[in-house]
C-alpha cells in the first residue's frame, strides 16, 4: 500500500474517531446517566492508569491512614483498592455504586482478593443513605458528569461529610463525561465547598474541595 494512501486512511479513522467522541460527548451532557455495565472494563486500561496513577490520584484527592472514606462509582474497583490501602487497617472506604451488577461484580473481587476495610453497596449518589457526618473524606473518579442532578448530589455530599471533610473529584479529558475545571469548581462552591487544592495538567486534574 502506498505510503499517501496509508497517511489518508489513518487520518480518516482519525478524524472519525474525533467525531464519534465529539457526538457521544454532546449527547451524554445533554442526557448523563452512569456508564453501561458492558463499558466498565474498558475504562480501566492502561492508558487512564498512566494518565490518573491509582496510589498518586488517591493521595492528590486528600485521602490519608485511618479515614473513614466514601467513594461514588468504583467500577471495577481500581482507585477503590487504592484507596483502601492508603486507608489502612484503621481507615475503611465504603464503595457506593448504582448499578447492581457492578455492585455485584466488586463485591466477588474484594472477596476474592480478602481486602477487610472495603465494604461495597449499592445506592443512588443522589439520595445518599448514610447518616450526617458519617465520612473524613468522599471521593469520585471521572464520575460527576455520569450523575443527572449533579447540584442533589452535591448537597448529598456535603450532608454525609464531616466538618473538614474532605470531597476530592478527578476528572480524564478522554472521558466522554468530561467536566471542565471550572464547572465542577462553581458547582461545589454553590454547594457550599472551599477549594482548598487543585493539581493536574491539560489531560487531567484533581480538585479537593473542604466542608467549612
Amino acid at each position: 500500500m502506498e505510503t499517501g494512501l496509508l497517511s489518508r486512511i489513518c487520518l480518516g479513522g482519525l478524524a472519525f474517531l474525533i467525531l464519534w467522541y465529539l457526538l457521544v460527548r454532546r449527547f451524554r451532557h445533554r442526557h448523563p446517566f452512569p456508564i453501561p455495565y458492558f463499558l466498565v472494563p474498558l475504562i480501566d486500561n492502561p492508558l487512564r492508569r498512566a494518565a490518573q496513577p491509582p496510589r498518586l490520584t488517591i493521595e492528590r484527592l486528600g485521602l490519608r491512614a485511618g479515614m473513614q472514606v466514601l467513594e461514588i462509582g468504583p467500577g471495577r474497583g481500581t482507585y477503590t483498592l487504592a484507596a483502601a490501602r492508603l486507608v489502612g487497617p484503621l481507615g475503611s472506604v465504603i464503595a457506593l455504586e448504582i448499578d447492581p451488577r457492578i455492585t455485584e461484580r466488586l463485591k466477588r473481587r474484594v472477596t476474592a482478593e480478602q481486602i477487610l476495610n472495603i465494604r461495597v453497596v449499592q445506592g443512588d449518589a443522589q439520595d445518599l443513605d448514610f447518616e450526617n457526618a458519617s465520612f473524613d473524606a468522599l471521593f469520585l473518579i471521572t464520575v460527576m458528569g455520569e450523575i443527572p442532578d449533579p447540584a442533589r448530589a452535591l448537597s448529598e455530599f456535603r450532608r454525609v461529610l464531616k466538618p473538614g471533610g474532605t470531597l476530592g473529584l478527578s476528572e480524564l479529558l478522554l472521558d466522554p463525561d468530561y467536566e471542565p475545571p471550572e464547572r465542577v469548581i462553581e458547582r461545589c462552591r454553590e454547594a457550599g465547598f472551599v477549594l482548598i487544592e487543585r493539581s493536574g495538567n491539560w489531560m487531567h486534574y484533581n480538585l479537593v474541595f473542604q466542608k467549612p
